[in-house]
């Protein structure tokens, strides 16, 4: 009797918005103790997460409550709930890599971001993935085949609008309680983990649609008058040049080698394998950050948020920060005006510029934002040899990706600045086969962190490769060559799995611990200096454009840029994380909380002094936030005219048949030609390229030396 009960409310509408509501509910709540990581820390945030989701699910489900025709209620309301659920569904698939929630300029740049996906994506996938969707169809099934009947009888408008209001006191119920536990949960810079904990997944989006179409109505209303508390911030922050660094690297080529998705605690590491056998993961590398001639810094932050390595690139070449919401590159960097490194050197310097990458030239909308940048050449996929051998969903394999590159390079006129984006150490870590098989996988449960370390050896090789010929070329000594990770390989929710690799403990695994695992390698390596060695100095990517053009000789007090000298002795040590967290040499401020750095705990009952000087750290951080975004969400620099830079026409750029282009300057220079295929008297230099096997390496008094002449010939990688 009961079950039949149950039935007959079932196929009333009321019934069927009932079930939806308790579905997607319990939908919610397995997402948020199976997939997320919210930080519950008490019993009234167990209560409030309990109840979040209830107020908007029934304020959206109830649109349906409104339609009158019984097909059309039925088709809005499973629609509803479909969305609803994919909404859900794409979060955690999301979260599980980037450890954090979709945003709208997410999904509005996704497009510009999948053509480089791949098969990558569906290792995001879990079996248990299907529990947000299968009840969808399920219900399709059930409504088709007539198992729950659909009710002709329509709800009254009164008890819709009663439905659609007592979501709307839920909710106010919800955020009162949100404020009690978390004041200023609106107002105030907090992490998106907030709102979700707080107020669920679906008012977290209607949120940040909010706060989207904002940002949007403050590029149309931007003026040249919101650019002089920019200026007033950037004078104020300028950290002059230190006399002993400034001017040391003038005139030479500039070489950024893309150190994908490596971590700090990978430097001096060594794996130990089943047997107890210690493998060095990065050897050559290694060599590097310790030798003289390499300034190195081992307190130093990556600061991207979604939009990971471009993010990566928009600070290093820009000295300004990306989107708190959504990739910079792909929401403004075909729309925005910059000052960045290339078209700084070619005004000021005369260098050319290049960037070379493996990958489809529309990923990351890099084709577009390039342009834009200044930069003049952009050697993507279509200039190299790719196939299924040599190559992964994100691209080229690093050791084929550097040595067919070589003819590209050689044909630069010097002074260069390039940037060599390689991408073997990329998500998933997939495991070498064939000859370059070798290296141990480690042993946890956790196949993404198994790989990561094989793929960082390959990398190793392949980067020690890459000076062996720049060496053998003659580019090395009138090179300075900058390395560096663009973000954490290893995601926050995979820490815990790693923390035994790395000398802790997953027990006792905290965010402070997740904060110092942002630390990313940075080195300036300058051929010919001895005054090198390890910087404890903290700092960040935003850091690295004035940081370089200072030791090229280049004042950048008359440039709008946020970051200051790491050489400097008026630098700040205070590094600003993108969703308003911090770390200092004496504080981590990260996930809402402080922690002491010398003992690792959470720092309480500060006195007023103490409390004092950590508000003055998280304004300064808010105020640096707060004015890239004014100039990335206004296009200021459009306004700007105190650099003294002509302005950049993206037209003017045209990324096809560039070796032909160079090709023809260098022959239009004759003598005056500073290539490097003009200066080995035109004779290419691609056979002074070695690349060996891991074999080879680990055993290298088997390896062979060969003597190699250069070739009369430049040859293009076959297509």
């Amino acid at each position: 009797m009961k079950n039949l009960k149950i039935s007959k409310y079932l196929d009333t509408r009321l019934g069927f918005f009932s079930l939806l509501a308790v579905l997607f509910w319990l939908k919610n709540i397995f997402a948020y103790f199976t997939a997320f990581n919210l930080g519950i820390e008490s019993p009234f945030q167990y209560f409030i997460l309990l109840i979040n989701p209830i107020a908007t699910t029934l304020f959206l489900l109830a649109i349906a409550l409104y339609v009158r025709r019984t097909k059309t209620f039925y088709v809005t309301i499973m629609l509803i709930y479909f969305i609803m659920s994919l909404l859900l569904f794409a979060n955690v698939v999301y979260y599980r890599e980037f450890t954090d929630f979709i945003t709208i300029n997410t999904i509005l740049g996704a497009g510009k971001v999948s053509s480089g996906l791949g098969s990558s994506a569906l290792k995001l996938f879990d079996p248990l993935d299907a529990v947000y969707l299968i009840d969808f169809f399920v219900l399709l099934y059930a409504l088709g085949r007539r198992k729950i009947k659909q009710d002709e009888t329509a709800i009254k408008g009164r008890f819709a609008f009663a439905m659609s209001m007592l979501a709307v006191v839920i909710f106010s119920g919800n955020l009162f309680l949100a404020e009690t536990d978390r004041s200023g949960l609106l107002t105030r810079t907090f992490s998106r983990d907030y709102l979700v904990k707080y107020l669920g997944i679906n008012a977290f989006t209607g949120y940040d649609a909010i706060q989207t179409y904002n940002t949007n109505q403050v590029r149309a209303e931007a003026s040249p008058n919101d650019m002089k508390e920019v200026e007033e911030y950037v004078k104020e922050h300028h950290a002059a040049a230190n006399p002993e660094t400034f001017g040391i690297a003038k005139g030479k080529n500039v070489i950024y080698i893309h150190l994908e998705s490596v971590q700090q605690f990978l430097i001096d590491y060594k794996l130990v394998d089943e047997l107890g056998v210690e493998h060095e993961v990065m050897p050559f590398i290694n060599s590097l950050y310790h030798s003289d001639s390499t300034f190195s810094f081992d307190n130093f932050f990556h600061q991207v948020k979604a939009g990971k390595t471009s993010d990566a690139e928009t600070l290093l070449e820009t000295s300004l920060f990306g989107l708190n919401q959504g990739a910079f590159f792909a929401q403004l960097g075909g729309k925005n005006t910059f000052e960045a490194a290339p078209n700084i050197l070619a005004q000021e310097a005369g260098y050319s510029s290049a960037v070379f990458h493996g990958n489809s030239k529309t990923f990351w909308n890099r084709n577009i934002t390039y342009t834009h940048f200044g930069y003049e050449n952009f050697f993507d996929a279509s200039y190299y040899d790719v196939n299924e051998e040599n190559s992964f969903q994100y691209g080229l394999h690093d050791k084929p990706f550097f040595e067919q590159s070589i003819p590209y390079l050689e044909r630069l006129q010097q002074p260069f600045y390039t940037k060599f984006l390689a991408v073997s150490n990329h998500y998933p870590y997939a495991e070498f086969t064939d000859e370059e098989a070798g290296f141990p996988m480690a042993t946890t449960s956790d196949n993404t962190i198994n790989g990561y370390f094989a793929t960082a050896n390959y990398l190793d090789t392949a980067v020690e490769e890459f000076f062996n010929y720049l060496k053998a070329s003659g580019l090395y000594e009138n090179s300075v060559i900058v390395l560096y990770g663009d973000h954490y390989g290893i995601s926050n929710g995979r820490n815990q799995t790693l923390s035994e690799l790395v000398g802790k403990s997953s027990d006792t695994w905290t965010d402070y611990d997740n904060a110092q695992m942002q630390r990313v390698p940075y080195m300036i390596h300058i051929p010919g200096q001895t005054n090198g060695g390890i910087n404890h100095t903290y700092g960040g990517q935003v850091d690295a454009l004035p940081t370089l053009l200072h030791l090229l000789g280049i004042d950048t007090q008359k440039y709008i840029q946020l970051g200051q000298d790491l050489f400097s002795e008026e630098h700040e040590e205070l590094v600003a994380f993108r969703d308003g967290s911090f770390m200092t040499p004496d504080y981590t401020f990260y996930g809402g909380v402080l922690y002491d750095n010398t003992t690792g705990e959470i720092a309480e009952e500060l006195s007023e002094d103490e409390q004092a000087k950590i508000d003055g750290y998280q304004e300064r951080v808010n105020r640096q936030l707060g004015v890239s975004d004014q100039i990335n969400n206004g296009d200021l620099l459009r306004f700007y005219t105190g650099s003294g830079l002509e302005p950049i026409d993206p037209e003017s750029f045209n990324y096809k048949d560039s070796l032909t282009r160079l090709v023809s300057l260098e022959q239009a220079l004759g003598n005056d030609s500073t290539s490097l295929y003009s200066q080995h008297k035109q004779q290419s230099t691609v056979e002074l390229y070695q690349s060996k096997s891991y074999q080879e390496y680990v055993a290298p008094n088997e390896a062979q030396d060969t003597e190699v002449t250069p070739s009369s010939e430049v040859v293009a990688p076959a297509k």
